[in-house]
């Protein structure tokens, strides 16, 4: 067994055995919330929007960005679960905003083994192969963290199967700080109507 799953499997046998009546939480998210946030490990959604258990539903991906797939869980965290506000936040130093799809697609095209960066960029370090079939995803990398956000918002807000009374609010999250920074024109295009 690898070190990191024995340390996985410690903790849990830990936090298993305080749970208490964590057990009986209800399914719906106790404050009625969801926030759509970033998988970047320094990032505890928890802890920068003060949540416990229970409170509410995060969704995370690359970018914190509104894929189909965030859309998706966002539906269901509403039509099924009745929450009535949603948080997209994105972050500062974030990785998506390092590559292009196009460079994306050319590291899968050379090898499926982890590449690095350096000053003059992207190189793959290992031997192929690789895969063309990078190149027919859309990353939805970032190139204007504030416009990101902005654009994820829309994005939700437009969607057909959004209703228009759900809030939706657009921050950065500051990675040196840990405040959370509202990007105006994101939290306007989210108003509930």
């Amino acid at each position: 067994m690898s070190q990191i799953r024995e340390e996985v499997l410690s903790a849990n046998a830990a936090y298993a055995s305080d749970f208490g009546d964590k057990g009986k939480l209800p399914l719906p998210p106790g404050r009625h919330f969801a926030i759509l946030t970033c998988m970047d490990a320094r990032l505890d959604p928890a802890k920068f929007a003060g949540l416990s258990e229970g409170d509410a539903h995060v969704i995370r991906n690359a970018g914190g960005r509104a894929s189909d797939d965030a859309i998706r869980s966002l539906v269901i965290s509403y039509k099924l679960l009745g929450t009535r506000e949603w948080f997209v936040i994105h972050h500062t130093d974030c990785g998506m905003e390092l590559f292009t799809n196009d460079i994306m697609g050319d590291l899968l095209s050379q090898s499926l083994k982890t590449a690095s960066i350096d000053a003059s960029g992207w190189h793959d370090t290992g031997a192929g192969p690789g895969s063309p079939e990078g190149r027919y995803i859309n990353w939805l990398t970032i190139r204007d963290l504030a416009g990101s956000v902005t654009e994820d918002v829309q994005r939700i807000r437009n969607h057909p199967l959004v209703p228009g009374d759900i809030a939706i609010y657009g921050y950065i999250y500051d990675v040196t700080s840990g405040k959370l920074l509202e990007v105006p024109s994101a939290t306007e295009a989210g108003r509930a109507v």
